[in-house]
């Protein structure tokens, strides 16, 4: 697959608690959602057009993040990305099919005083992550191979291992299936330019109308390491999807501790350089 030819989005807020510990709760302050448990947002991360100004440059690297200049405040955001086609009728997304699934590091930057999310997500090349192995999705249904998986996400400095992310279900995110895909293809076509957020029609018609995309549907929770440390060159950034019904957490650390893992699973090394 040709990630660079794929537009990419995330979403914002779908797991209770993530924005509050990643003190980007206020910037959703005014943007008015149906439920207490919808999501915010979705906003780009990598638009594949020259229009597209600094979403131009394509962000995803399998093995490094590249630390920004004149920034410290650097945090891994361990989610599951969906690789999905799109569907058109009339310059408008009428559905989202997604084919495959994978570990992903929406790496971001904790920016108090950007005025978008997107300005906290794309700083040049290497700075997101995805993996290279991807896991093959019969369906998005309820009951699907994608509900057996779970996240989990770990920080490597000098030797020592720490979860960064609280090991969750994939099912735990607050949208999820048909209700998730439902709602990324209304905001993709109505979202407007307010607050935080960015107009995405016209980014996907600049894009010239991609037939993929990739989607990373929200970060999970942190422990309490995860929220009060930040990436620094040198560490290993580390993110895990992995099916819950074939392997323990102590299997799946043990996996982090010597790098090798399984071709049944996903999993995302990135060296910050």
């Amino acid at each position: 697959m040709n990630f660079e030819k794929m537009i990419g989005f995330g979403v914002a807020g779908n797991f209770a608690g993530h924005l509050e510990q990643a003190g980007e709760a206020a910037d959703f302050v005014a943007v008015k959602t149906e439920s207490a448990i919808q999501p915010k947002a979705i906003f780009p991360f990598y638009v594949p057009s020259e229009k597209a100004g600094f979403l131009s440059a394509y962000p995803l690297s399998h093995q490094y993040i590249r630390f920004p200049q004149g920034a410290d405040n650097l945090q891994i955001e361990p989610e599951i990305a969906l690789i999905c086609d799109i569907q058109y009728k009339n310059g408008k997304v009428t559905a989202l099919i997604p084919h495959h699934f994978a570990a992903y590091n929406d790496c971001s930057i904790r920016r108090p005083n950007a005025k978008k999310i997107a300005e906290k997500k794309n700083w040049g090349r290497e700075t997101k992550g995805i993996s290279a192995n991807l896991l093959p999705l019969s369906s998005f249904k309820e009951g699907s191979e994608i509900d057996h998986y779970r996240i989990a996400s770990f920080h490597k400095r000098n030797g020592e291992i720490n979860a960064y992310g609280v090991d969750s279900w994939a099912k735990d995110y607050s949208y999820f299936h048909q209700q998730l895909l439902d709602w990324i293809v209304d905001r993709m076509n109505n979202q407007p330019d307010e607050g935080p957020m960015n107009h995405i029609a016209p980014l996907i018609e600049a894009a010239g109308f991609p037939e993929q995309t990739i989607i990373s549907i929200g970060a999970t929770r942190y422990t309490p390491f995860g929220e009060t440390h930040f990436l620094q060159p040198g560490d290993t950034s580390i993110v895990v999807v992995y099916d819950g019904e074939k392997y323990q957490p102590e299997q799946i650390e043990e996996m982090v501790r010597v790098e090798q893992f399984p071709d049944d699973l996903s999993a995302l090394l990135q060296h910050v350089i």
